[in-house]
């Protein structure tokens, strides 16, 4: 089964029950998951984010986040001078770009809520 690499704007769905969080679910299904190293540093500011705007339900979503951790996603680190390439390339963000990278380098799928980069990841042919 191809591994489906996921980034923050999926990951986030699905941590934070977020309205998309089963089509997430379904895009993933059981298939192996991996992401580049900053997956986690993308999803402790999403975390921040929420927490800032529902401060009550602080320890609800600090929770979330930590068995968040238990999800087995592999995080892998990517060549920054082609994610540097594929972003001038796609007209992305080198963190989007990252995630673009590893699905072509992994030919995985690349799931994301992201409309940009989906739609930049079927311009180069993912």
């Amino acid at each position: 089964m191809p591994v489906r690499v996921v980034d923050a704007s999926a990951a986030g769905a699905l941590i934070f029950g977020e309205p998309q969080a089963d089509e997430v679910a379904t895009a993933l299904g059981d298939a192996p998951l991996a992401a580049p190293a900053l997956l986690w540093f993308e999803l402790a500011s999403v975390c921040l984010k929420k927490v800032k705007a529902h401060p009550d339900q602080t320890n609800e979503i600090l929770t979330a986040f930590r068995l968040a951790r238990e999800l087995a996603i592999t995080t892998m680190a990517v060549d920054h001078e082609s994610v540097v390439r594929l972003a001038i390339e796609a007209q992305l963000t080198t963190y989007d770009a990252s995630y673009l990278w590893l699905a072509r380098e992994l030919a995985g799928e690349l799931v994301t809520l992201d409309a940009a980069l989906r739609q930049a990841a079927h311009a180069v042919g993912q």
